[in-house]
């Protein structure tokens, strides 16, 4: 059987996460429910963890010291059971070792973790990495969680609206980068400053995603999803990832947003396809160990 569900809560929130790939399932706080519930109508994921790689290979593929793989979008982690090494009331731990099945598209001896820890109010996420292997290892890692909009429910019977929501970038203090992708979502290299309203809000409307994600570098490293008619927020900080995207199912009126820290993108247009050139990949040596996190505040 794949996907097993924990729970892991304190006083203030209860969170749920599947043994298939490590993904959360749910995150309450006061019954009120913030995590995405994976509506097939419009995505039937709630929120994968990335790992290794992020976004789209050129034809699903790639290379390592002259020897080709394939890899699915995001990479193998979402479709990949986890084992449960470690739980307790507030935290818990899953893992995956490399074996036949991820070194046919993977060929590096690892060790992935992902853990999930609450203290008070803020859920963090903590990637861990090491290499097993004695050759250098390239690998990018990130997250896609979806949140619910209206976030938190309802407002005191008020039906707040997917346009009532806006992300401020909290203490942004430079233009960030926009990241331009081709049409079939592959970098072009043709990235432009982005000017946030008043230096740092972004208003949400749902056509913004007609071609596909919004992915931003140079950011505060902190985004704030709320609205102005609503008390309930939510805050991701992402101070160790390169990248923060958002999304919602292309050209439809998704009631979600995902918030995504990465630390690594898609291919870029016309790359050599050689895994240690793709872009902000991360370079492991033999026996170093990689520990990457982000966090979120539900309100």
């Amino acid at each position: 059987m794949i996907g097993v569900n924990y729970i892991i809560e304190n006083d203030i929130l209860k969170v749920e996460i599947s043994s298939r790939g490590g993904e959360l399932q749910s995150i309450v706080r006061d019954g009120a429910e913030y995590l995405w519930q994976a509506d097939p109508v419009y995505w039937d994921e709630k929120a994968p963890n990335l790992f290794p790689y992020i976004g789209r290979m050129t034809q699903g593929k790639y290379t390592v010291k002259g020897k080709e793989y394939k890899m699915p979008i995001h990479g193998f982690l979402p479709s990949t059971e986890l084992q449960c090494e470690e739980q307790s009331r507030d935290r818990i731990v899953f893992r995956v070792d490399a074996n036949e099945v991820t070194k046919s598209c993977y060929p590096f001896s690892f060790t992935y973790r992902v853990i999930y820890e609450l203290d008070k109010e803020v859920l963090h996420v903590i990637y861990q990495v090491m290499n097993h292997g004695e050759e250098t290892m390239y690998f990018g890692i990130g997250g896609h969680p979806g949140i619910a909009v209206p976030v938190g429910g309802s407002e005191n019977g008020k039906e707040l609206k997917f346009e009532d929501y806006y992300l401020e970038f909290s203490g942004q203090t430079e233009v960030p980068v926009r990241v331009d992708f081709s049409p079939t979502c592959f970098l072009t290299g043709d990235d432009k400053p982005f000017e946030l309203e008043e230096g740092k809000y972004l208003h949400l409307h749902h056509d913004m995603f007609d071609q596909d994600a919004i992915v931003f570098r140079n950011t505060s490293g902190t985004v704030v999803l709320k609205s102005d008619r609503g008390e309930h927020y939510v805050r991701v900080c992402y101070p160790d990832m390169a990248y923060i995207g958002f999304w919602h199912a292309v050209k439809t009126d998704a009631p979600y947003i995902c918030i995504e820290p990465w630390h690594g993108c898609a291919a870029v247009v016309g790359e050599s396809g050689n895994l240690e050139d793709k872009p902000y990949v991360i370079t492991l040596q033999p026996g170093e160990q990689k520990t990457l996190a982000y966090t979120v505040f539900v309100h």
